[in-house]
C-alpha cells in the first residue's frame, strides 16, 4: 500500500483537519436522518407523521432521506408530534432547517445541471475524504479547463456553445474545493490509457499532464495510475466514494451513467467498493511511481 495509507480508513482519521459547517445539502440529510429517529423513537408512523404536515407516506420518506428542501412549518409540526418541546431544542432544529435552505453556490448552475448531479455537487463541498476512480478521463477536480472544455464539447472545443462554456465554469468552480482552508482529501486512480487519450489535441493532454503534476505536490492529493495490464480487473467502471465527518451522515458511493446516477449509502454496498478501491491502489503505481510515469508521459508528448 503507499505510504498514505487505507484509503478507507476510519471516520475519525478521515475528515481532513479542523471540521466545517455542513452545507446545505449535507444539512439536509442530516436533518432527515435526526427527523426519522425522531419519529421511530416516538413511535409514529410515517401514516401518522404524514397526516400532520398535510401531506403523503412518500413525502416523508422524501423528507427523512433528504431528497427534498425542508420548510420550517412542517418541521415543526413533527416536531410537536415527536414531543420536542423544548424550546431551546425546536429552535436549534428548525434554525438548522433554515441553513439547509440557504442556496449553496451552485444553484445559480441549476438551469444547466439535473438535481441528480446537484446533490452530488452538494455532498461532494461537504465531503472529508473524496475517493475516485476512473477508467476513460482524468477525474473532474483535476481537470484543467481546456481539458474540461474538450469533454463537453466531444473533442470539439472550437464548437463549444454557451450551454458548454457554463459547464466547464461549474467544474472549474468545484475544483476550489482543493484550496480552501481544511480541504477534503483527495486519493484519484486513473487509468493508464488516459494519458494517451488525446482529448483536445497534443497541447491539451500536455498541459493537463503538467497540471496532475502540479496537483500530486499538494499535501491533501494523492494520485497513482493503474497500469494497462491491469485495467479493468478490480473495478469494472467509475465511481467516486465520498465520506464525512459529520457522524450523522452516511458514507456514499456514487456512480453516473448516461441518464443519471446511483447513489448508494448501504454500508454493505459501501464497504464492497471500499475493498475495491483497496484492490486498485494496490494494484496501481505507488504515487512515487505515479510521479514518474507522468514525467515520461510528459516527455513523450
Amino acid at each position: 500500500m503507499p505510504a498514505e495509507g487505507r484509503p478507507g480508513g476510519d471516520r475519525a482519521s478521515s475528515d481532513g483537519g479542523a471540521a466545517r459547517p455542513a452545507g446545505p445539502t449535507a444539512l439536509r440529510i442530516i436533518l432527515g436522518i435526526q427527523l426519522r429517529r425522531l419519529r421511530e423513537a416516538a413511535e409514529i408512523s410515517p401514516v401518522q407523521a404524514s397526516q400532520a404536515i398535510r401531506g403523503s407516506t412518500s413525502k416523508i420518506s422524501r423528507l427523512e432521506l433528504g431528497r427534498v428542501g425542508l420548510k420550517e412549518r412542517d418541521v415543526a409540526d413533527l416536531l410537536t408530534l415527536y414531543g420536542v418541546t423544548d424550546s431551546s431544542d425546536r429552535e436549534q432544529f428548525l434554525s438548522m432547517v433554515r441553513q439547509s435552505n440557504e442556496p449553496g453556490w451552485w444553484y445559480r448552475f441549476a438551469d444547466l445541471m439535473p438535481e441528480w448531479f446537484q446533490d452530488f455537487v452538494g455532498l461532494e463541498e461537504a465531503a472529508s475524504r473524496i475517493l475516485t476512480c476512473e477508467v476513460q478521463f482524468v477525474p473532474g477536480l483535476m481537470q484543467t479547463e481546456q481539458y474540461a472544455r474538450a469533454i463537453a464539447t466531444s473533442g470539439h472545443p472550437e464548437l463549444a456553445t454557451e450551454d458548454a462554456e457554463w459547464r466547464v465554469t461549474l467544474r472549474m468552480r468545484r475544483q476550489k474545493v482543493l484550496h480552501r482552508p481544511s480541504p477534503p482529501k483527495l486519493w484519484a486512480v486513473i487509468d493508464e490509457s488516459v494519458l494517451h487519450r488525446p482529448l483536445g489535441g497534443r497541447d491539451v493532454l500536455l498541459d493537463q499532464v503538467d497540471h496532475l503534476l502540479e496537483l500530486t505536490t499538494l499535501p491533501h492529493v494523492t494520485l497513482q495510475v493503474m497500469p494497462l495490464s491491469l485495467s479493468g480487473y478490480a473495478a469494472e467502471g467509475a465511481f467516486t466514494m465520498l465520506r464525512f465527518a459529520e457522524p450523522e451522515l452516511p458514507d456514499i458511493v456514487y456512480i453516473e451513467h448516461l441518464t443519471g446516477a446511483f447513489y448508494l449509502d448501504k454500508r454493505d454496498d459501501f464497504e464492497r467498493y471500499s475493498r475495491v478501491f483497496d484492490q486498485v491502489t494496490v494494484d496501481a503505481y505507488t504515487p512515487r511511481e505515479t510521479r514518474q510515469l507522468l514525467m515520461k508521459a510528459r516527455a513523450a508528448l
